[in-house]
């Protein structure tokens, strides 16, 4: 490539980051690496009206949490700061001035008021998608329909005004995205957009390119929301005078059912997560998040990457680095992406199961009051893993490993518990027992030769063993349980177990 990569991500502090932004900056994080570049965060703050205290850290804190930390911005240093567009307002007025002397740009002095007066009109006539534009323009009152001495005078009195594109008309605008091919939009499409606005500030299209343009970005890699925007940055750039990023606009996030965009309403209405982390509103009103929910940021990331990329294999398990060298913007889908909760859980439930048992087994003792050690714990884990999606999993489904059952299943009661029973099942405690050397493989090879002396399938037999040791009706292997629980542990369960499955079924 011809230009260091240089990538940024640049949010606005509205709210909290949802996981359609995180999987932007996750693409451009993963760009940035794999070709050796500098990921950027920048806050794009202009729009005064609308931002959230708190929402700036939420950011740097999401970015923690799943890893994806950026080599510059806001708190992090770097050579181009500052990185939030607030703390540059005083460099942006200049640029704007600089469209208006080479008759790119125009002052426009037109109240708000005299706007919507103008579209309620136009309305009224049969237009109602009235513009600002290389017709309407001169029945406006700015500095192409008013004489000089007018504008200076409007000037020098302090009236407000904005500062708008001077949009030239019918022409064609051609750029080449990343993702989609070549793009060609007429400017007779576009209207005159506001880039000063009365308050000072910039608006986001003038900003964000002057930004782009000191901050050296050699790729802008964004959502398709801004992809009706593009023509317009093309056309700053060259105004300008400035080589162009390249573009690249990512695919939409879609509802799990395909209608419509992903909203950062329908986690919580349809009962999964939107947000990384936890978003707790100025009201107390809390939106759930990923972290919170017991996922772990690799399994996060994952099923973010693979929401409108693919690496054109089989493969579908990565770690961050793995993704790294997978990436290309190549294999990013123009088409939206339909979110799948299911998915999310399977790639969570996989990332679990990849994990050293030593590691969950450390994560299970912050999660639990007793003092088991962290041995044990790592032999529990790697029983009840394969059937766990969350850490917490396993000490719902395998709470029996670490203390006595509290309850029996009645189905297997109903389905298993025959008058036979009690007997049958002292018979096997005894043979129990009788093992000198108490691991699987001997309690295995015991129990075999048990059901031969007993003409017995092992249908008739293993419930019952496992619902007086676990209180379940399935698990992983009881002689694996058997084994870790130890004798005693298990003799003394199918003692008492005897006693209370027997008083539940007699009341059944």
């Amino acid at each position: 490539m011809s230009r260091p990569v240089r990538v940024r991500f640049a949010p606005s502090p509205t709210g909290p980051l949802h996981m359609g932004g995180v999987r932007t900056a996750l693409y451009n994080y993963l760009f940035a690496k794999k070709h050796n570049g500098t990921f950027i965060i920048r806050i794009e703050d202009t729009d005064q009206t609308r931002f959230v205290p708190g929402a700036q850290d939420y950011i740097m804190d999401a970015f923690k949490w799943v890893g994806i930390m950026p080599t510059e911005g806001p708190g992090i240093g770097g050579e181009f700061g500052p990185y939030v567009q607030s703390e540059r307002k005083p460099m942006y007025r200049a640029y704007a001035e600089q469209l208006i002397q080479s008759d790119k740009a125009y002052y426009a002095f037109d109240s708000s008021e005299e706007l919507t007066q103008m579209r309620k009109q136009a309305e009224q006539m049969g237009m109602p998608n009235w513009q600002y534009n290389n017709v309407t323009r001169t029945s406006m009152k700015n500095s192409i329909s008013l004489s000089s001495d007018e504008v200076q005078k409007k000037l020098d009195n302090g009236d407000p005004y904005v500062i708008r594109m001077k949009m030239p008309r019918n022409v064609d605008v051609r750029f080449e995205d990343e993702i989609r091919g070549w793009v060609v939009v007429n400017t007779n499409n576009i209207d005159d957009k506001v880039l000063f606005k009365s308050d000072g500030m910039p608006t986001y299209h003038l900003a964000n390119i002057v930004d782009d343009h000191t901050m050296e970005i050699s790729h802008v890699i964004r959502g398709e929301e801004w992809l009706p925007s593009a023509p317009l940055h093309v056309l700053l750039y060259e105004a300008f005078g400035w080589e162009s990023p390249k573009f690249a606009h990512l695919p939409l996030l879609l509802k799990p059912d395909g209608n419509g965009k992903l909203s950062k309403r329908d986690g919580d209405r349809l009962d999964f997560p939107v947000f990384p982390t936890n978003w707790t509103t100025a009201e107390g009103e809390i939106f759930s998040g990923y972290r919170e929910k017991g996922y772990y940021p690799e399994s996060f990331i994952n099923m973010l990457a693979f929401l409108g990329w693919n690496p054109g294999t089989q493969q579908e398990l990565f770690s961050l680095e793995e993704l790294t060298q997978a990436f290309s913007l190549d294999r990013v889908s123009k088409a939206g992406a339909k979110f799948d909760p299911d998915k999310t859980k399977w790639f969570q439930q996989q990332h679990l199961r990849l994990r050293d048992n030593e590691v969950l087994a450390a994560e299970l003792k912050t999660l639990l009051d007793s003092d088991h050690s962290l041995e044990d714990l790592s032999i529990v884990c790697n029983l009840m893993k394969e059937r766990a999606t969350f850490i917490q999993d396993i000490i719902t489904e395998g709470g029996y490993l670490l203390e006595k059952p509290s309850s029996y299943d009645e189905k297997t009661i109903r389905k298993k518990w025959k008058e036979h029973a009690p007997g049958l099942m002292q018979e096997w405690s005894t043979e129990l027992q009788s093992i000198e050397s108490f691991n699987a493989e001997a309690i295995e090879s015991t129990f075999k030769v048990f059901l031969e002396v007993k003409e017995m399938g092992i249908g008739a037999v293993l419930p019952l063993f496992r619902l007086l040791v676990t209180g379940r009706g399935m698990g992983p292997s009881m002689f694996e349980i058997a084994e870790f629980l130890g004798r005693k542990e298990c003799v003394e369960r199918i003692s008492t177990g005897i006693l209370e499955v027997s008083n539940v079924s007699s009341n059944a």
